[in-house]
């Protein structure tokens, strides 16, 4: 009874190609709930220093809540649930997943100590593990494999969209209201969108934009071992996972950090941090998230290498400003010298959601984004922004007057590791891709 359950679930959709107004509304809707998805993931990390006055913490603390504690049950959450988006409708799972986190940003708002913050975050990293991968999974039925790249850069956008509003409409709102009004409003914001998600989206045919049998959209779904074994038999998908997994640690411990930094070091105030930082990250991550797809979709038409040496050139030139920018004097010279790496710092993202798009099954798609999620968030959004709020306390014990400004250059050599396996990475696509293409006849 299950089994045919699932099996009418997986099955239901269109059967007809989808048109290009379907494509797009479903790209716009799936972008905008992303959106929202950053904005109460992101929230707390702008709001430090104002909860702070409020609830007093250590770096170390803020750190466990904007990173390792949102983390563990984001990433313990995102296979199972990924697993679940594999065997059922889709659009739904990611109408559910968009209400729940929205509640748990709102309960935020009314946290009065340390483990109620941390409640509240658990929450919304269980919410948002049935976001991003489930929708990947949709995108990638509406969309044909030579489109992917750019049009998974796109919907990735989401996330400096989501920095932007963050900081902008949160910074506002807690300027002029308080920090906790700011949970409350961007809570709202989610709880009206799931419906519209809902209502507004179909559930593709799987497999609707491959070349091979249609058949194949009604498979079995592949267990976790099976999906697993993808990784560790594929070079590349075994290179990709610390890689990306560095990188992100280094763009999750900047952006969670930066706003701290700003106006802990450089005396920046909350009401311009909401005017100028909020859409200088948002413009330029936006630029960087984009850029990277644009630029492998450009790249992959003489070599597949692009996947791996487009995220190694961007550490190549992002690090050096990064340096620079953080000894400068002021917030605004600062601010300036560090829109080069806000752009640098997340163009891996659209190339290894692509690259992971097209060497897993058709049936695995959602599991195995999970899994390179896990290691974005494992070790990107677990370990960045704690990295740097240990060293952060450890400098200011060692008697520092910039703790922050050595935390945050202390990524510097993490990213340098992670262009080494890029590089390493560029030597293994062009085979795994050909095995691919042999292995499932597309």
């Amino acid at each position: 009874m299950v089994e045919t359950a699932q099996a009418t679930a997986v099955s239901a959709g269109p059967v007809t190609p989808a048109t290009p107004l379907q494509k797009t509304l479903a790209l716009v809707i799936l972008m905008v709930i992303g959106s929202i998805n950053y904005v109460d993931r992101q929230l707390l990390s702008l709001l430090i220093e104002p909860v702070r006055q409020d609830i007093p913490l250590s770096d170390t603390a803020f750190g466990l809540l904007t990173g390792l504690f949102f983390a563990l049950f984001y990433a313990s959450m995102g296979v199972p649930v990924a697993m679940l988006a594999d065997r059922i409708n889709r659009v739904k799972l990611v109408a559910v997943a968009c209400t729940m986190w929205s509640v748990c940003t709102g309960l935020c708002g009314f946290a009065q100590n340390f483990w109620q913050l941390a409640l509240a975050r658990f929450g919304v990293g269980v919410g948002e593990a049935g976001g991003t991968a489930p929708s990947l999974s949709i995108l990638s039925d509406y969309f044909k494999p030579e489109q992917r790249p750019a049009i998974i850069g796109l919907y990735t956008v989401n996330g400096p969209i989501g920095v932007f509003i963050g900081i902008s409409l949160g910074g506002f709102i807690a300027a002029q209201y308080g920090w906790r009004m700011a949970f409350f409003t961007v809570a709202i914001l989610g709880i009206a969108l799931a419906p519209i998600l809902w209502l507004l989206v179909r559930e593709p045919l799987r497999g609707a934009t491959e070349a091979a049998a249609p058949s194949s959209a009604h498979e079995k779904a592949p267990s976790l071992l099976s999906t697993i074994r993808i990784f560790l038999m594929l070079p590349t998908l075994r290179l990709l996972l610390p890689a990306s997994g560095l990188l992100a640690f280094v763009s999750y411990g900047l952006l969670n950090w930066i706003p701290a930094f700003l106006m802990r070091e450089n005396g920046m105030a909350l009401e311009q941090l909401a005017l100028w930082f909020g859409p200088a990250a948002g413009v330029c991550m936006g630029l960087g998230i984009w850029g990277g797809g644009a630029i492998v979709n450009i790249g992959v038409k003489k070599s597949l290498t692009a996947y791996a040496w487009a995220p190694a050139f961007s550490v190549m030139i992002g690090c050096p400003f990064l340096l620079l920018a953080l000894f400068m004097p002021g917030w605004e010279l600062t601010l300036i010298l560090l829109l080069i790496p806000m752009v640098s710092v997340v163009m891996y993202v659209a190339p290894a959601l692509a690259l992971t798009q097209n060497l897993a099954p058709l049936r695995a798609r959602a599991t195995a984004t999970a899994l390179l999620l896990l290691s974005f968030n494992l070790v990107g959004i677990g370990g960045g922004p704690l990295m740097i709020g240990i060293l952060s306390d450890l400098f200011t014990s060692l008697g520092s007057q910039n703790s922050l400004r050595w935390a945050l250059a202390s990524t510097i050599p993490v990213s340098l590791l992670a262009m080494g396996l890029y590089i390493m990475m560029a030597r293994t696509i062009t085979s795994d891709h050909e095995t691919r293409r042999i292995q499932t006849g597309i």
